[in-house]
């Protein structure tokens, strides 16, 4: 951790770098740019949710199968993703990047899209665009701090669901 708490922000080269090279440790084969470009999302998403500050400054596009990084994507098309993640961002951001490769990695590339079009930063970004239209409208850090701020709150109140013994046999359910 950086002086006072306070993180600092890494590159977003070295993080796509490292989230590559991790696929490619796990899987054995080269992840794709669709769902590079969703882990990396997700990544900055769930670095608001547990930490409160966003792991990289970059600009998400909200292009029709998701978020995009138009700077990653040049990268990747070139082969050219040959940052480093250092040790000690390895260490302090390590919680972030295994939650993601968990929850998130497994799943298929159009499953991750899909997943993000139910994000309120991309709807809010892409507001006047039907769901199949291009467009290349930059999404807010405040936007998916919004959504963040959504997924930690739901995460918060099943917290307090399991510890109470609500939710033990599975599912709420309203019964009127």
């Amino acid at each position: 951790m950086a002086e006072n708490n306070i993180l600092t922000m890494v590159s977003v080269v070295d993080i796509a770098s490292y989230i590559s090279e991790r696929y490619m440790r796990e899987y054995d084969e080269r992840i794709d740019e669709m769902k590079l470009h969703k882990l990396l999302y997700l990544t900055q998403r769930e670095c608001l949710i547990q930490t409160g500050e966003p792991m990289f400054e970059a600009t998400f596009h909200a292009w029709k199968l998701g978020p995009v990084l138009p700077e990653i994507r040049h990268l990747y098309k070139l082969d050219a993703l040959k940052g480093t993640l250092s040790k000690d961002d390895e260490e302090k951001y390590a919680r972030v990047l295994d939650y993601v490769f968990v929850e998130f990695a497994p799943k298929r590339s159009f499953v991750l899209s899909n997943l993000t079009h139910g994000e309120y930063s991309w709807t809010h970004a892409r507001e006047g665009y039907s769901k199949y239209e291009d467009s290349d409208v930059p999404m807010l850090t405040e936007d998916i701090r919004k959504s963040a701020d959504y997924f930690r709150q739901r995460r918060n109140m099943l917290k307090l669901l399991e510890k109470s013994g609500i939710n033990k046999s599975g599912p709420l359910v309203y019964v009127g």
